[in-house]
């Protein structure tokens, strides 16, 4: 049996998906990027009229995309100390991946889940990060 929640606090979800999924003793998490709940704002990203990225701040990105998957984590019971397994995406590896590398360092001193960093051409919205994770329940 598996139980599915979102949480109150993060941006809702794209599509037809919930932030997270319980099964056994784990969490898995959707997809989570740098958005702001209930807003059109997208840390770090100017958007150009036809909607497409006129400039971007990885940096900003990072820290919106950490702070949103915390708050999935403590509104589904968990947190940010139980994650085991972390996928990022990045649509810019070349440019950001350093920058990334320094800020995710900064949040994860003291758990060091396992991770794996993937080049992507776009993300559904305008943004250049995107996690998937996995935690203890």
């Amino acid at each position: 049996m598996s139980i599915c929640k979102n949480s109150e606090r993060a941006p809702l979800p794209v599509g037809l998906y919930p932030h997270a999924r319980q099964v056994g003793d784990l969490w898995f998490l959707s997809g989570v990027g740098p958005r702001k709940k209930d807003s059109k704002e997208i840390p770090g990203v100017t958007l150009k009229e036809d909607g497409s990225i006129a400039s971007y701040d990885i940096e900003a990105q990072c820290h919106s995309v950490f702070q949103n998957v915390k708050m999935i984590l403590e509104d589904i019971g968990s947190d940010w100390s139980k994650l085991v397994d972390v996928t990022v995406f990045l649509t810019n590896m070349k440019d950001d991946f350093k920058t990334f590398n320094r800020i995710y360092a900064d949040y994860f001193k003291e758990n060091q889940p396992c991770r794996t960093t993937v080049e992507v051409n776009a993300l559904p919205t305008p943004i250049a990060i995107e996690l998937k994770c996995v935690a203890e329940v």
